[in-house]
């Protein structure tokens, strides 16, 4: 199965500051990766920056406004306690939801039927008119719509991170066509995302608790792989975090999973693809710290998704 690589090099221009832990390294990281595996042959393509109607469709103008306005042209800007914007992050952060995007329009065009977006900075906390947790805009929902727009009707997100991706969710929530399927630590930040949530139809949540062996893990994300499946999507996209990482530093080592765990995640997407959506499958990096474990975590799911 051959897979697209979509990324750019202007998302190692956002610079969050020294220290954060969404760093430009992390692409890197990623990237090496991909480009060390022998194994592996990755078509890659720019990341295109979104228009601002793609964005509109997601996020109030008045925050799209706000953002593009703001984008400093030297230091530091802070969004909220975590997000902040470089001179550089406007472009990245167009670039990130520009490369998801254009990688559900091609394979709605027939293009190929499966990508690796490599962005930063990541989307699945952004809100319509909230930045939070290192995203500034809605990466995968703006690219679902696009889905829908470009033909792909019926769009099943799934979200595995550490955190819930409540972005996604405040984004996707009680729209016709869309499934939202998310699992994460409870508890954990941002303290959403728990099943007993009240949340629209078309939104399942799973968690795993604190310090759980990793079979517990596994068992929450094929219940929600098992909906995903009853929703018989016509593509799937999704927000592919790595923090839940044994040794990620943001999840403090709490999850327990592996770089062969999220293989396995992904080779149940898969399978659900293969049947659904004629194996259609458009993936966004989401979270994901400790550099080693991210690289190798990402490999294993890069690795999964070009398996036939």
């Amino acid at each position: 199965m051959a897979v697209s690589l979509y990324t750019h090099t202007d998302m190692f221009d956002h610079r969050p500051g020294s220290g954060h832990v969404e760093r430009p390294e992390r692409l890197r990281a990623v990237l090496d990766a991909l480009a060390d595996a022998s194994d592996l042959d990755l078509e890659g393509r720019d990341a295109p920056l979104v228009d601002e109607a793609d964005l509109r469709v997601v996020h109030n103008p008045d925050y799209i406004e706000a953002v593009f306005g703001a984008a400093p042209s030297e230091g530091l800007l802070m969004l909220d306690a975590d997000t902040f914007m470089s001179p550089g992050s406007l472009t990245a952060a167009r670039r990130a939801a520009g490369a998801v995007v254009q990688a559900v329009r091609d394979v709605a065009a027939g293009q190929m039927d499966r990508a690796f977006c490599a962005v930063r900075p990541p989307g699945h906390h952004a809100e319509p008119n909230i930045p939070m947790g290192f995203c500034i805009f809605s990466n995968v929902a703006i690219a679902a719509r696009a889905a829908q727009a470009a033909g792909l009707r019926r769009v099943a997100v799934v979200d595995f991170d550490v955190h819930h991706g409540n972005g996604t969710q405040a984004a996707l929530g009680g729209r016709e066509g869309l499934f939202f399927a998310s699992v994460q630590q409870w508890p954990m930040w941002p303290g959403t995302g728990h099943p007993d949530e009240p949340v629209p139809a078309n939104i399942v949540n799973a968690v795993s608790p604190p310090n759980a062996p990793r079979e517990v893990w596994r068992r929450a994300f094929s219940g929600l792989i098992d909906q995903v499946d009853a929703f018989k999507p016509d593509l799937i996209l999704v927000s592919a975090g790595f923090d839940a990482h044994v040794r990620d530093p943001v999840g403090d080592a709490s999850q327990n999973l592996e770089a062969e765990d999220f293989a396995w995640a992904t080779r149940s997407i898969a399978e659900v693809a293969r049947v659904r959506s004629k194996g259609r499958i458009v993936s966004s990096l989401e979270g994901g710290y400790g550099l080693e474990a991210l690289g190798r975590s990402a490999l294993a799911h890069v690795r999964a998704l070009a398996e036939p």
